[in-house]
């Protein structure tokens, strides 16, 4: 792997890991919320929550654009306010990838939650403790093999990312340009094929570990519910 090519892997590791990162809370937040909820419009939530995956790449690309671009409103907000710049940056991919990523993020975490017996939780309120030790020392750790689970298969989403990345942040080489971008590209030179094809190869040898894992955890978590 010659030097251009580590830089594509290693922005592409940073750009899924942010994504991963910063998708947790918000991840756990929503998968409680479907798995514990009781409320109307659930099933709208459940649907939206899992749009990224149905709808084109494209249209959710250029659905950041809209909102996150340098004339959107969000995006002037967050610009003119914090500081913080997606369009045509690495942060721009990031937030591609963890939206793209993030159904695939929540599933195996409302799964795990749905598994867990709120009966510990009701024993553990019943004996003193607080709803944060209750979350801490009883949901969290029934809840884990789903949130690592989570975490692999959303990470993986996030390395194969393209078509909202290349529509929200374009493909700019060493700022935005990923693994799968950078495979696009090389594809279109008359050069590129070895280059490609490493490069596939990497991306195929890491999703087969990710989808392995995943299994891995996932039986855990049968294994627990059962």
């Amino acid at each position: 792997m010659n030097e251009a090519e580590a830089t594509v892997v290693i922005l592409s590791a940073k750009v899924a890991s942010v994504a991963i990162i910063f998708g947790l809370v918000p991840g756990f937040a929503v998968a409680w919320l479907l798995a514990r909820g009781r409320f109307r419009g659930k099933s709208l939530v459940q649907a939206l929550i899992t749009l990224p995956l149905v709808l084109p790449p494209v249209v959710t690309g250029y659905g950041l654009l809209l909102l996150f671009g340098t004339k959107g409103q969000l995006g002037s907000f967050l610009e003119n306010t914090f500081g913080i710049v997606f369009a045509f940056r690495w942060t721009g991919a990031a937030l591609a990838a963890a939206v793209m990523a993030f159904p695939l993020l929540v599933r195996p975490i409302q799964l795990s939650i749905e598994a867990a017996d709120p009966g510990l939780e009701d024993a553990a309120r019943t004996l003193g403790a607080s709803r944060v030790m209750t979350f801490l020392t009883v949901l969290l750790p029934l809840a884990l093999p789903g949130v690592i689970a989570g975490a692999i298969l959303a990470f993986a989403r996030a390395i194969g990312e393209f078509g909202a990345t290349i529509t929200f942040v374009a493909n700019i080489p060493g700022q935005t340009q990923t693994m799968s971008l950078a495979i696009y590209s090389l594809l279109q030179s008359p050069t590129g094929d070895v280059a490609a094809f490493r490069l596939i190869l990497f991306s195929i040898v890491l999703s087969v570990l990710a989808i392995i894992a995943s299994e891995w955890f996932a039986r855990r978590l049968v294994r627990k519910r059962g």
